[in-house]
């Protein structure tokens, strides 16, 4: 089947999608953006987290013909070009990447979180994250990264797709 989406603001067809692949195969193996992770292919460690009409959803979880005629944000698509969206320079300035596995549907969660929540306390954090799980970083460079975006006030700047 043939299935057309918006990706990060752009058309995108794939052809010869099958029934059972997934939104992660086809963004990662045929549109070319591998920043979401496959880790557990079950939606239990939210590193495939993508916006799916402006809702976080673990992308290994939505078949490829759902997405039809739908928009998909990637954590490739929060950057605007060269210039890093908020939260991700505060995962960098942080030093909340470690071996960046979990990293790209977190930065996804935390970008919803503050556009829906500009000040968040750290038990808002926490549950907005609890669906994303790290074996590497004990979470508190995470929640540091997140409280500086929101500290600075710029949390979201990419837009919010639930206009």
């Amino acid at each position: 089947m043939r299935v057309n989406l918006i990706v990060n603001g752009r058309p995108e067809t794939v052809d010869n999608v099958w029934e059972g692949e997934s939104l992660l195969y086809v963004l990662r193996e045929r549109a070319g953006l591998p920043g979401s992770k496959n880790a557990c292919e079950q939606g239990e460690c939210g590193s495939c987290t993508v916006y799916l009409d402006g809702v976080p959803v673990c992308a290994c979880l939505v078949a490829a013909g759902q997405a039809e005629g739908r928009e998909v944000r990637t954590v490739e698509g929060l950057a605007d070009g060269d210039r890093l969206d908020p939260i991700q320079e505060a995962f960098v300035e942080c030093g909340a990447v470690q071996c960046g596995f979990c990293t790209p549907g977190l930065l996804v969660q935390a970008h919803d979180l503050l556009r829906r929540v500009p000040a968040p306390t750290d038990a808002d954090i926490r549950e907005a994250l609890a669906g994303n799980l790290c074996r590497c970083t004990g979470y508190e460079k995470i929640l540091s990264a997140v409280r500086l975006a929101a500290a600075r006030g710029e949390g979201g700047r990419g837009g919010d797709d639930r206009e």
